[in-house]
């Protein structure tokens, strides 16, 4: 990649300065530097994406359904859990034969056999402990793989609709800050939480086995309170989670929503109502999270205390029986030591629970997400769309962004292959409406979209939008290089054809004011070139696709006269055989179409040329007599 910034030209140093860039790109000094750094980064293989617009028929996010296909790796980390607790266990044991046959009779050789055999366990359990850590840390990190990947691609699948209701720091958070919850439950919880239960499981076996009165009496003293606490945190702690991860989404929404409008704030001065709104909802935040630690600061406290009671009780209980010679000091030494380690997973699992409830709250707000179906969905037998001529129907087509709030009243369009339709109207008329469900980014309520005859719902997806290419009204360019946006529906075009995209659009003298060219490089949403120049590159990528319906959702409206009238010569070159759908805001662009559709409280109401609705006398002729009122 070729390093190369923005020095020419006031516009693209203007916005740059606008939007609180030093250089428009690497500035000289560092690019060395900057190529040292990317000659190290490892060559990655390839990577196959199995991607489809249908949804698929996964179950609904749970623990248990994420942890299934690696039911396998769970079963041999779950292995190495049982040889690290059972090394970790036999101390105590290995202690009590010490003191009962060593120390107790005067055996050096029992002794040091025992000792022999408690390095043995030590370093077994180290080397398992090693292992299951290294696995588990693998483990966890490939199933975080896995659900990133399904979460991002299911973001993917969603329509249109779904990211008009919701806010993009909401989404982020289901990214992040969710998923590095379950992150820390994979890695650090569940496995910690599986080999505290096997602790707690084997040493209980133990201690009925040197002392079954013993025993009872721990279960009795330690576990009805415990577990009476455990039901009344879990209750109140779902709550509480589920407002912190409430809360933090929107948290990071607020800070996207600024981030992205800084320039408006900056304008309208509202940084400091910014500040104080942000310390608002930080402050829910920090509430929210306030009343979980209240929860907990009454549950481990609690918990603990109850421990070192019965801890206390035992043994003064255990000391009278070896002072009546009902227990040996050796059985006595174990027990004790088994009621430390017994005690100490019950601490263990009390701080996991608090873990695997937030994992859980976590869990939820994905599910939220997952079960999220597309409203524009790809059928089940749906075909791909052979190569089209272009012809376009919109047959009694109505439909509303809401139910009970109608957009466009029964419509019904009929464009021959090759033919340009503009569609001027009045603001919050329908005109971009219709361009959307001839995309088909929404379904109509009723009626149908055809192309060459075929209802739009019966295709498949990816086959529609090959064919088919799209301006909107507000263009978006992402950060990489000129020829990596205007490339960006065909990856494999050549210099020369990404070039002559540019060169068709007026985009000359920008290509050759910048030092490198279309590997010239565009700062995140093209914030270092003007709205022109990045409504020029935006028609590049489609004019490059070279679709066989091209749709241009006001695509000239923030372009200036000089750049309009570049525009309006490409179009004419790039439209050619091609059946066009203009959204237009100035009259300039519709006058150039084959016919012009009026549309008026989401109803067509007048349609032909512009000389036949010039003499027709009806809305489009007083548009046409006002605009040219202006420009003469």
């Amino acid at each position: 990649m070729s390093w190369g910034g923005y020095f020419g030209g006031p516009q693209a140093q203007s916005a740059a300065r606008d939007a609180g860039l030093p250089h428009a790109g690497v500035p000289g000094h560092l690019r060395v530097q900057v190529e040292e750094v990317l000659g190290k980064e490892p060559e990655y293989p390839p990577v196959e994406v199995d991607f489809s617009h249908r949804q698929p028929a996964d179950p609904p996010l749970t623990l248990r359904t994420l942890l299934w296909p690696f039911r396998r790796q769970l079963a041999l980390a779950l292995l190495l859990v049982v040889i690290e607790s059972a090394m970790m266990q036999s101390g105590p044991l290995l202690a009590q034969v010490g003191i009962d046959q060593g120390v107790s009779s005067g055996n050096l050789r029992v002794l040091l056999a025992v000792a022999a055999v408690f390095l043995g366990t030590v370093v077994a359990h180290a080397l398992s402990s090693s292992l299951r850590i290294r696995y588990t840390g693998k483990l966890g990190e490939r199933l975080m793989y896995a659900l990133r990947m399904r979460v991002f691609s299911h973001y993917q699948r969603l329509s249109l609709d779904f990211f008009t209701r919701e806010k993009a720091g909401v989404l982020m958070t289901r990214m992040t800050s969710d998923i590095e919850a379950l992150t820390v439950l994979f890695q650090e919880g569940l496995v910690n939480f599986a080999v505290q239960g096997l602790v707690l499981v084997v040493i209980t076996a133990v201690l009925f086995y040197l002392n079954p009165l013993l025993a009872v009496l721990t279960l009795v003293i330690v576990v009805p309170g415990t577990f009476l606490l455990s039901i009344w945190f879990r209750r109140v702690s779902n709550l509480y989670y589920g407002r912190v991860r409430d809360r933090i989404a929107e948290v990071l929404a607020d800070l996207q929503e600024s981030l992205a409008g800084i320039r408006v704030i900056t304008a309208h001065n509202r940084r400091r109502h910014n500040v104080v709104h942000h310390i608002n909802v930080v402050g829910r935040h920090k509430d929210a999270n306030l009343a979980g630690v209240r929860a907990a600061s009454v549950y481990a406290p609690a918990t603990e205390a109850i421990v070192i009671v019965g801890q206390a009780l035992l043994v003064v209980i255990g000391g009278t029986m070896v002072i009546n010679e009902r227990l040996t000091a050796g059985e006595l030494t174990a027990f004790v030591l088994y009621l430390t380690f017994f005690f100490a997973p019950i601490q263990q699992l009390v701080q996991l629970f608090n873990g695997y409830q937030q994992g859980q709250a976590s869990a939820k707000k994905l599910r939220e997400v997952l079960s999220n179906q597309p409203s524009v969905h790809e059928a089940a037998d749906a075909e791909d769309l052979p190569s089209i001529e272009g012809e376009i129907t919109l047959d009694g087509v109505s439909f509303g962004y809401e139910d009970d709030v109608p957009v466009l009243h029964d419509v019904s369009l009929h464009l021959t292959p090759g033919e340009s339709l503009a569609v001027v109207g009045p603001t919050g008329a329908g005109k971009s409406t219709v361009a959307k469900l001839i995309a088909r980014f929404y379904d109509p309520q009723q009626g149908a979209v055809r192309i060459d005859g075929r209802d739009l719902r019966t295709v498949a997806l990816a086959s529609l939008r090959r064919q088919l290419g799209v301006v909107p009204q507000e263009p978006f360019l992402f950060y990489g290089t000129i020829r990596d946006n205007v490339a960006f529906a065909r990856p494999d075009a050549t210099t020369t054809e990404v070039l002559d995209a540019c060169r068709a659009v007026g985009l000359t003298e920008l290509l050759e004011r910048l030092p490198a060219g279309v590997d010239s490089l565009v700062h995140e949403r093209g914030a270092s070139l003007s709205a022109g120049e990045r409504q020029l590159l935006a028609l590049a990528r489609a004019f490059l696709a070279r679709p066989r319906v091209l749709v241009l959702d006001e695509a000239t409206s923030n372009l200036d006269l000089q750049s309009e009238s570049k525009i309006e010569t490409a179009l004419d070159v790039v439209l050619e055989g091609r059946t066009a759908i203009i959204i237009a805001h100035r009259l300039a662009t519709a006058m150039r179409a084959d016919r012009i559709a009026v549309v008026e409280d989401g109803r067509i109401t007048e349609l032909g040329s512009h000389d036949e609705l010039v003499g027709l006398g009806g809305h489009y002729a007083a548009m046409y007599a006002t605009w040219m009122s202006h420009t003469s």
